[in-house]
């Protein structure tokens, strides 16, 4: 990210320190959540954000493409991501693993035509999907507080530090014509958002507090993934989050 989005996310964020704690929560704090009159701030803002602009794309987007093409798409960038995976799995010492993420690229890349075609799972190799936050937490660094960052949405102390390192090893990151890599992020992120289209609109419908309900499920998701879908036991916590898949499906 360039200085001019890093002097621009700075100023917003000082503007929604300042609306954020004029906000004071009457439930007890959350002691995971340290930050929640500027969190909330920043996710009123996403979801502002959201509702003007990546959701229209997303549904203008799932309209115009047929669903064999999409599922292409979202092949493509999930093989992309199994590289990073690769490379945490490796940091972790998960030999096993990461060996079925290098196979995974090389025959989707391949036999699959750039990972347009997931033909490594018809084949028995799983996606694990390891990143560098839960590489962190692997080695015993905790979560830390929780954050909402502007547009990126639930995070960690130990979430945003990893996401350095996340960008350093995508391959998108290697492409260095300026337009070809414009396109291909912005068709990421579309791709994704189009993907939680029908939970965010369930989540529309439930009368809830979605800020919790998306902070209680982000913390509980990584945990998760941190001890491999084996955390420790987390008291007034259910298995609930066990049953869903958050890569948009169920």
């Amino acid at each position: 990210m360039d200085a001019f989005r890093w002097h621009w996310l700075g100023a917003l964020s000082a503007v929604l320190i300042i609306s954020g704690c004029a906000t004071v929560s009457k439930r007890p704090p959350d002691p995971r959540d340290p930050l929640e009159p500027f969190n909330r701030a920043l996710f009123r803002f996403n979801t502002d954000f959201d509702n003007a602009f990546l959701k229209p794309l997303a549904k203008g987007y799932r309209a115009v493409t047929p669903e064999p093409l999409d599922r292409s798409i979202s092949n493509f960038f999930y093989n992309l991501a199994d590289v990073t995976s690769a490379v945490n799995n490796l940091l972790q010492f998960k030999m096993s693993r990461a060996g079925s993420d290098v196979g995974r690229v090389v025959i989707n890349s391949t036999v699959g035509a750039l990972g347009l075609f997931d033909v490594a799972t018809n084949l028995g190799l799983p996606s694990y999907k390891e990143d560098f936050g839960q590489t962190l937490g692997y080695w015993g660094l905790g979560s830390g507080a929780y954050v909402v960052l502007p547009i990126l949405g639930p995070s960690s102390v130990r979430d945003t530090v990893g996401w350095a390192g996340d960008i350093m090893t995508d391959p998108l990151t290697q492409i260095k014509n300026e337009p070809l890599h414009a396109g291909l992020l912005g068709t990421q992120i579309i791709d994704r958002r189009a993907d939680y289209l029908a939970a965010g609109e369930i989540m529309d419908d439930a009368a809830i507090d979605t800020y919790s309900f998306w902070r209680d499920t982000y913390l509980q998701r990584r945990l998760s993934l941190v001890h491999d879908g084996n955390p420790p036991a987390v008291e007034g916590k259910d298995d609930f989050w066990d049953e869903v898949d958050f890569e948009g499906k169920k």
